[in-house]
C-alpha cells in the first residue's frame, strides 16, 4: 500500500488497520480524525495525488446556515450542528473564514410566497437569526441589487476549504493516523472479522471497520464489495459551472443568492476571502448511466464559454446592472446526488449497520451541498453509527 506513513511512505503490500475510511476529501478526512481521536488507528485510501483536491476543492466554500433543508432531516441536522462545529474548529487551528451574511432576494410576488417557505423551514430548522428584509433594507444593504424582497441570513459565511483540510490532515497524522493516496479501491469482500480491500495497484488492506466517503465514487465502491446487499440509491451527477468577472469589480458586501431553482440553489453571488467575485455554480445534469463509475478521469470539468449567455440573464434578474461580456469561466464542480431532474433535492444517504445489517459498514451516498459545512457534525455521525453506547 503506497504513501501510508506520514514520515517514511513505505510501501507496503498488505495493510491491517481498525478502521479504513476510503476517500480523502474534507469529509472522509473529518471522519478519520473522529476516530482518531477515539484512539482507534485509522488509514485513508485516496485514489487523487492528494486529499481535498476533487469535489471538496470545487465548491464555492459556502458556510451554509440550514436554511433549504426539509426539517429533520440529515442535511438540516447536520448543517445546522456543523456550521458550528466548524467555525469553531477553524478558530482553533488557525483557518481563516468570515461571516458576511446572506440575502436570498425575490424579484417577484410568486418568488416572494416562496421567500416566506424558506423562512418557515429555516426557522424550524434551528436557523433562529434568518428574517425578511423589505425593499428599503435591502437597497440599503445592496444597493445594486434589485429585488421585491428578501431574507437576511447572517450566520452564513466563507471559509478557507483548503485551509480546514490542511488543518484535518494535520490533526490525523498527529494523532497516528495514515493516509495512502493513488489508491483507488476496485474490490472488496466482508470477512468473519471485518472486510478486506483490494486497490488498482494489487496492493490489499483488512480491517474492522469499513467507512465508503468515496463521493462520486461510492456507488462503484458498495457495488464491488462481495457480500454486500444492501440498499443503494439511484446516482445522478450535476455539473456546476462558476464564472467569474473580468473588467468590472462587483461592489457587494454581503452573498447574494436567488430564490431556489431546480437541482441547486440557483445562479448565485459568492466571494471568496481575498473578495473575489464568482457567479455560480448552475445545474448541468450529466448523461452518465447510473452504471458507470464516474471517476474523476471520466468526467469534463471544463467550463463552456456558451453558458455565460444563461448566466447573464440569471444574475441580471437580481443585478440588472451586470456588463454584457463581463463573466469569464472560472471553475466547474460535479455533484453526486440521489435525485435527478424535477424531483425534490434528495437527503444525504448516511448507511450504517441498521440499514444494511453489516456491523462495521458506513456507505455514504449523495454528499454534495452543504457537506463541507456538516462535515465535522457528519463524522460524529459516522462513529456513532459503528460503536457500541457507552453504560
Amino acid at each position: 500500500m503506497t504513501r501510508i506513513r506520514r514520515t517514511e511512505y513505505a510501501t507496503k503490500e498488505r495493510v491491517e488497520t481498525d478502521c479504513l475510511v476510503v476517500g480523502g476529501g474534507i469529509v472522509g478526512l473529518a471522519v478519520a480524525r473522529a476516530f482518531a481521536l477515539q484512539g482507534r488507528e485509522v488509514v485513508v485510501l485516496e485514489s487523487a495525488d492528494t486529499v481535498g483536491a476533487q469535489t471538496t476543492s470545487r465548491s464555492s466554500e459556502v458556510i451554509h446556515a440550514g436554511i433549504y433543508y426539509p426539517e429533520n432531516s440529515l442535511k438540516a441536522r447536520l448543517c445546522v450542528d456543523g456550521r458550528e462545529q466548524l467555525t469553531r474548529f477553524c478558530d482553533e487551528h488557525d483557518v481563516s473564514w468570515a461571516r458576511p451574511g446572506k440575502l436570498i432576494v425575490a424579484t417577484d410576488d410568486a418568488q416572494r410566497e416562496r421567500l416566506e417557505a424558506l423562512l418557515r423551514r429555516g426557522l424550524a430548522n434551528g436557523v433562529t437569526d434568518l428574517r425578511p428584509v423589505g425593499v428599503d433594507e435591502l437597497r440599503d444593504r445592496e444597493p445594486e441589487v434589485e429585488g421585491v424582497a428578501a431574507l437576511f441570513s447572517p450566520s452564513t459565511g466563507i471559509v478557507d476549504v483548503d485551509g480546514v483540510v490542511r488543518a484535518l490532515r494535520r490533526d490525523l497524522e498527529t494523532l497516528g493516523g495514515a493516509i495512502a493516496l493513488r489508491s483507488r479501491v476496485i474490490s472488496g469482500r466482508i470477512d468473519p472479522a471485518g472486510f478486506t480491500v483490494q486497490t488498482d495497484d494489487g496492493d490489499t488492506a483488512t480491517t474492522r471497520t469499513l467507512v465508503n466517503c468515496a463521493g462520486l465514487g461510492a456507488w462503484q465502491v458498495a457495488r464491488t464489495l462481495a457480500g454486500f446487499d444492501g440498499p443503494i440509491p439511484p446516482r445522478f451527477l450535476a455539473k456546476g459551472n462558476y464564472f467569474g468577472l473580468s473588467g468590472v469589480r462587483a461592489s457587494f458586501r454581503h452573498l447574494v443568492y436567488p430564490v431556489p431553482a431546480d437541482g441547486g440553489l440557483g445562479v448565485h453571488f459568492t466571494m471568496d476571502l481575498a473578495g473575489t467575485a464568482r457567479f455560480g455554480p448552475d445545474v448541468e445534469w450529466l448523461d452518465v448511466s447510473d452504471g458507470g463509475t464516474g471517476t474523476e478521469d471520466e468526467l469534463d470539468y471544463a467550463v463552456d464559454e456558451a453558458r455565460a449567455d444563461a448566466f447573464e440573464r440569471a444574475i441580471r434578474t437580481y443585478w440588472p446592472h451586470l456588463p454584457t461580456g463581463a463573466l469569464v469561466p472560472a471553475y466547474a464542480g460535479i455533484r453526486p446526488k440521489v435525485a435527478g431532474p424535477g424531483a425534490a433535492a434528495g437527503d444525504f444517504e448516511i448507511q450504517g449497520p441498521r440499514e444494511h445489517g453489516i456491523t462495521g459498514l458506513v456507505n455514504l451516498f449523495g454528499i454534495e451541498s452543504p457537506g463541507i459545512t456538516s462535515s465535522l457534525a457528519i463524522a460524529e455521525h459516522v462513529v456513532g453509527l459503528v460503536t457500541p453506547p457507552t453504560t
